[in-house]
């Protein structure tokens, strides 16, 4: 066990570290061999995951521009159906070395959250797999059973990620100094700052080179 003060907590990213694939891609070509992939629509995919790429893309606007498609849909039966999904087409791309490294932080007494800029659709269901009760993601506005289409703000995306962490340390005690964060992204530089123990996994070049300056471990899940 630490010693005593705050508690410990080991925040870990969900695509490409916790999961060996983007969950979003994952999502696409779900569609697609579901046959509600209009042109229109995978195009639009197309463009924000190269802007992504780039280092270009505004997360507020694009998350904007996805969450409208599914507005007004019964959110009960798109819980259901994401839950399938995520069954079929995520669970199995679940990395050992994610699970090796959360049931390390266990043993140590740690707590263990998944954080992550996809929805709860995802990120609920691989929380729940992995026995871990912890989750903080971007939330989908419900009202009346029904999704908006509209973004709960702050989206869990860059500075967005830092003030859902810091809220949950202020609701369960974490001390964010001592604390442990696991990401392949750079676009996740506020909170790899904000923790006392950023650490690199199968990282993007950004983040690569960002952590080799500053001597930061770099590791893989997979």
């Amino acid at each position: 066990m630490e010693p005593e003060g705050g508690e410990i907590a080991a925040f870990f990213d969900v695509d490409h570290t916790v999961l060996s694939v983007s969950s979003g891609r994952q999502w696409v070509r779900y569609l697609r061999r579901s046959g509600r992939m209009t042109g229109a629509l995978w195009w639009t995919f197309l463009w924000l995951a190269l802007r992504y790429y780039l280092g270009l893309l505004e997360f507020p606007r694009a998350s904007a521009r996805l969450t409208a498609m599914i507005a007004g849909a019964d959110e009960g039966a798109f819980r259901e159906e994401t839950r399938r999904w995520f069954e079929e087409r995520v669970r199995p791309y679940i990395a050992p070395g994610a699970v090796e490294r959360i049931e390390a932080h266990r043993r140590r007494g740690h707590r263990v959250a998944l954080i992550s800029a996809a929805t709860e659709y995802v990120v609920r269901p691989l929380a729940e797999a992995l026995g871990i009760p912890d989750y903080l993601c971007t939330r989908l506005e419900v009202v009346d059973g029904r999704l908006t289409g509209r973004v709960v703000e702050p989206p869990c995306y860059g500075p967005g990620k830092v003030y859902w962490a810091e809220r949950y340390a202020a609701e369960k005690g974490v001390d964010l100094s001592r604390s442990y964060f696991y990401t392949d992204s750079y676009t996740d530089l506020p909170l790899l700052l904000r923790v006392g123990h950023p650490v690199a996994v199968n990282p993007d070049l950004r983040l690569r080179r960002l952590a080799r300056r500053r001597g930061w471990p770099i590791e893989r899940f997979y």
